[in-house]
């Protein structure tokens, strides 16, 4: 439900009870992954999505029976072979859903929409599969540990759920975690469905040149926190930049240097000038971050790369250089160059080929954190004696 935060904040507001039915599971290829979200209030007003399309009027329904009767149910949805007219994934996957009716008054979840419109870091943990009386309930867990909301299970329940919540709230990972009823942290009778938000990953763009303008649009496009870095004050002005969260006149391997980045943070070096790439990639290429992206052409590149070897540079480091940046889409215009830079951004994030889909066979939709058959194995392995369900 942290996928429509700003709106069910508003309706929380507004003092309206809803449902909230959410995608907690997902096996094979699917529209949209876990998190994704469906409300609807009890004058039938509907916001969000959990499918695109092929299962809402049916997960529509399940909502509004929720309302009425006031009971958490959890369904599946699949392809029906039997019947292709029959409700559910033209797309041949499966996807489980949660959906959970939401008074305007509950504060665990007033208080996760609250801080996750307000950017803040916050985890929401349900309940997706146990005990009847235990499906729907719901901590919110903040990234020193504290928790609100209560599970009323076993004493040691709340403690072992905040604390699974806690470490993908680390990671801002959103996923499934399996613990024992009596709250010990082998698979058991309870399915922790864990919606993680932290702030914004950021997008570092060096030099504030044309490009670099469509860059920062497409960026915030696709949710990032960008900041454009360029020496030059001349050209970093936010006349050029209106849409840039930050703005920094600095040299940028000085500004590298001393700003926080994390594995979410993707670097765009985009002034192609040796006095500033190569000090600043330098610094980049031992960093922890997602993706460090140069702009040039195939002889800037051979250069540069000399240049790097010069300064110490190794080549496992050398290896995570995106250079030329971007992928071959044949673009020419500041606009084109941009997609062409957040194509490989997120295939890079996704774990994508950057081929086309047509004839490839590849996957669709790529499953990096390995789904919840994945999570459950690896923590049976964690417990002796136990095996992962199917």
């Amino acid at each position: 439900m942290l996928d429509i935060a700003e709106e069910l904040n508003r309706w929380f507001e507004e003092g309206r009870d809803f449902a909230v039915a959410t995608v907690v599971a997902v096996v094979g290829s699917a529209p949209r992954g876990p998190g994704a979200a469906l409300a609807v209030d009890r004058h039938g007003t509907a916001i969000g999505s959990v499918s695109g399309g092929c299962v809402e009027g049916a997960v529509y329904d399940l909502c509004v029976q929720a309302l009425q009767d006031g009971r958490t149910v959890r369904e599946r949805f699949g392809y029906s072979d039997e019947d292709a007219f029959a409700v559910g994934l033209t797309c041949g996957g499966v996807i489980e859903i949660l959906v959970t009716p939401v008074r305007a008054d509950a504060p665990v979840f007033r208080a996760g929409v609250s801080a996750a419109d307000r950017g803040e870091a916050a985890a929401l943990a349900r309940v997706a599969r146990g005990p009847g009386e235990l499906l729907g309930r719901a901590l919110l867990v903040h990234p020193d540990g504290s928790y609100e909301g209560s599970l009323d299970g076993h004493p040691e329940l709340g403690w072992t759920a905040a604390a699974e919540a806690r470490a993908m709230l680390d990671t801002g990972r959103t996923g499934t975690v399996e613990i024992a009823e009596d709250g010990s942290r082998c698979p058991g009778g309870v399915t922790l469905f864990v919606e993680s938000r932290v702030p914004p990953p950021r997008m570092i763009v060096f030099g504030a040149v044309d490009f670099a303008t469509a860059l920062v649009r497409t960026g915030k496009f696709l949710g990032y926190h960008v900041t454009v870095c360029d020496a030059r004050p001349v050209f970093a002005t936010r006349v050029r930049f209106p849409e840039a969260d930050d703005l920094v006149v600095d040299w940028p391997h000085r500004y590298l240097r001393r700003t926080e980045t994390d594995e979410r943070t993707v670097l765009c070096v985009l002034t192609h000038d040796a006095k500033f790439d190569v000090p600043l990639l330098e610094t980049a290429l031992r960093l922890p971050v997602a993706y460090v992206g140069a702009m040039g052409s195939r002889r800037t590149h051979e250069d540069r790369i000399r240049r790097l070897r010069e300064a110490g540079v190794i080549d496992r480091q050398l290896a995570r250089l995106r250079s030329p940046i971007g992928l071959d889409l044949g673009a020419r215009t500041p606009e084109e160059t941009a997609l062409s830079i957040a194509a490989e951004i997120v295939a890079a994030r996704r774990g994508g080929t950057g081929v086309p889909l047509t004839g490839s066979g590849t996957p669709i939709h790529h499953d990096v954190h390995g789904g919840e058959e994945g999570a459950a194995r690896s923590r049976a392995a964690a417990c002796p004696g136990s095996a992962a369900r199917p």
